[in-house]
């Protein structure tokens, strides 16, 4: 197997590294099933459906200030900005976290900015790295936030312009806008309003939004899916390839059966894969088996994997390691992560990070270049 080359390293704000590799294809091969909105009586319980911890729980970085002394360089014409994690539609119609550098300012304002990031044609359109796009529509303004702290509630006013997108991309849109603000530590719901009004239902599908919108509705839903009530859901991270050869990772929402231990039904989906023709590539191998997944009492969630192809523990390909990390961060709520791999308690991986020891989810997700 061919490892992969890693490009960029880890933020110094995080205890592990983010591989951004080269590679035009797959680590373990690419599963060629389209990923649709889900049938309406599934979307609308799961808009409903509060309180949901699994979905909830952000492992994408808030806006933090980035300063000119040591900061990374940010694609701004001034020195310092803010950095923030927008989630942009990928050329394979998915929504992935994207971290970028915005302009610097009071909170509010750079909330403001991360939406209008998700501005089609927008005033930051040149800033998206190649083969990223926002879901709102060209002419969208984002004319306020405001974000209440006591129940964790952000209000977003649109201008008509919201109004102008296509039926199809209705819950894409809403998606995007959730996942964005949510990212937040202080935000837990989101309220959209357009021209000065409540809106109880998108304009043109008329999905409900008679209570705020949180990242229990999931993201990246796949089209072919179990019964919402036989069911419950969680979020795992696979990866992808970008038109210039860049790995991301994407967050997806599977349905798992209803009273299945969650980390462990989302570590499974994990090594099932990505559905056919999703645009997203496996991180495990055909032979990658889970042992045991647990949370200890310090905190410290570990996950032990079998994989003869690694039996020494070493050199592991850094997105199957990543993805794993995510995918626990994103269904509990930012634990650290450990890793055993066929009982070794020393797990490096192609990024020179021991993964035996824990770690934590990167704070800011695909840093990619313009």
């Amino acid at each position: 197997m061919k490892h992969l080359k890693q490009i960029r390293g880890a933020s110094a704000a995080c205890l592990l590294a983010v591989p951004l590799v080269l590679s035009g294809c797959s680590l373990f091969g690419s599963e060629s099933a389209s990923v649709d909105p889900p049938p309406s009586e599934v979307e609308a319980q799961m808009l409903q459906v509060s309180g949901n911890t699994t979905l909830d729980s952000g492992v994408i970085g808030p806006v933090t200030q980035i300063s000119s002394e040591g900061g990374k360089e940010a694609p701004v014409s001034n020195s310092s900005g803010t950095r923030a994690t927008v989630f942009l539609e990928d050329a394979n119609g998915l929504l992935a976290p994207v971290s970028m550098n915005l302009p610097k300012g009071e909170l509010a304002a750079n909330l403001k900015d991360s939406l209008t990031a998700l501005v089609d044609k927008g005033a930051y359109a040149s800033m998206l790295p190649a083969g990223f796009a926002g879901v709102l529509p060209a002419g969208t303004a984002v004319e306020n936030v405001t974000l209440d702290k006591s129940n964790g509630l952000a209000v977003v006013e649109f201008n008509t312009g919201f109004n102008a997108y296509e039926p199809s991309d209705e819950r894409k849109i809403m998606e995007a806008i959730t996942w964005t603000l949510t990212g937040q530590e202080d935000i837990k719901g989101v309220q959209l309003w357009v021209d000065g009004k409540k809106l109880t239902e998108m304009p043109l599908k008329g999905t409900p939004l008679d209570r705020p919108l949180t990242r229990s509705m999931g993201i990246n839903l796949p089209k072919q899916g179990a019964l919402l009530m036989n069911s419950s859901a969680v979020t795992v991270y696979f990866s992808a390839a970008s038109q210039d050869g860049l790995q991301y990772y994407v967050p997806v929402t599977r349905f798992v059966p209803s009273g299945t231990e969650p980390l462990k039904a989302a570590l499974n989906e994990l090594i099932t894969g990505p559905e056919a023709g999703s645009g997203l590539e496996m991180v495990m191998t055909q032979e990658t088996k889970l042992d045991h997944v647990e949370a200890g009492q310090n905190g410290v969630v570990t996950v032990s994997l079998k994989d003869d192809m690694f039996a020494d523990g070493k050199d592991i390909p850094a997105e199957m390691l990543e993805s794993v990390v995510l995918t626990i961060a994103q269904n509990t709520g930012d634990s650290l992560v450990q890793i055993r791999m066929n009982g070794k308690e020393t797990v490096t991986g192609t990024n020179h990070v021991d993964y035996g020891k824990p770690v934590s989810a990167p704070e800011f997700v695909n840093e990619l270049p313009l």
